[in-house]
């Protein structure tokens, strides 16, 4: 058992997504910050998990095996954290090497817009910005296409870039077809994981997140992230509790770009580990 005053932060990001860090670091700063636990998860990828949990094994800490699914509801982006995944299952892999592909083709056409716009980017350079080889099963997310923004002066900051170009509604976003919440919570519970749906304070939308929760049937809702204010995190453990769902919570962290920590540093949104024996009875694993 682990100790039951610690804390987890059950979402972060690294290389193998658009986090900044290769999975290892995140432990180490998991360590650095004295949490018992953290979790991985990359979006449409599992592929940093292996690394993640090699260094947990050396720095003591608790690594949680997870993903993070992009979907689509209602014309809205909608995320779902898996936990405790079966990182080998064939079939789960083969369904997240889909979603990568979904994503490609996006970027590809997010890139042909923002040269329609007249701003002079090729996705050359976003593979050159990452400065280093692009890893087998990695995914490339709009951050890195928000860096070459920035780097090229066509935007001041990666929020100005998201704002500007990338951000739904904005000229350059794109929406290929993606798979409904509902799917992934079965593909993930398919690959004997927990599934939780992420951030619902960033939907703006209370009644899409509650027929998510009706449609999808999820083990959990993250109510502790770093973009939720103390009136979210009432609103969401309220719904919750009506649900019968284990409240998650995490930092979201995907690194330093350009000076500014996205979406909150590693460690700066917790919960406590008891979390994390609820989400492993949900995943048949206790």
């Amino acid at each position: 058992m682990h100790q039951s005053n610690g804390r987890c932060d059950l979402h972060t990001h690294s290389q193998a997504s658009d986090g900044m860090q290769p999975p290892a670091e995140n432990v180490k700063l998991a360590k650095q910050r004295g949490l018992s636990a953290v979790a991985l998860t990359d979006h449409d990828t599992v592929a940093g998990v292996a690394e993640a949990q090699r260094a947990g094994r050396e720095y003591g800490i608790d690594v949680v095996a997870g993903v993070e699914i992009s979907t689509r509801a209602d014309g809205k982006d909608i995320h779902v954290l898996g936990y405790y995944v079966n990182t080998e299952g064939e079939k789960f892999l083969e369904r997240l090497r889909g979603l990568r592909e979904a994503r490609e083709e996006r970027n590809h056409l997010i890139i042909a817009k923002l040269q329609e716009l007249g701003l002079e980017i090729s996705w050359q350079e976003v593979i050159d910005g990452l400065g280093r080889p692009l890893e087998p099963d990695e995914s490339i997310g709009r951050p890195h296409m928000a860096d070459v923004l920035v780097r090229k002066g066509y935007a001041a900051d990666m929020r100005d870039a998201f704002n500007r170009y990338l951000a739904e509604g904005q000229p350059g976003y794109v929406s290929v077809p993606r798979v409904a919440p509902e799917d992934a919570c079965q593909w993930i519970k398919d690959a004997g994981g927990a599934a939780v749906i992420a951030h619902p304070g960033l939907y703006a939308d209370d009644e899409l997140v509650r027929r998510i929760l009706v449609d999808a049937q999820p083990d959990g809702i993250e109510v502790v992230h770093s973009d939720h204010g103390p009136e979210e995190e009432l609103r969401y453990a309220e719904l919750a509790r009506e649900f019968g769902l284990i409240q998650t919570g995490g930092s979201d962290y995907h690194g330093v770009r350009q000076g500014v920590v996205f979406h909150g540093d590693l460690g700066s949104k917790t919960v406590t580990i008891d979390v994390l024996d609820k989400l492993r009875a949900a995943a048949g694993k206790s």
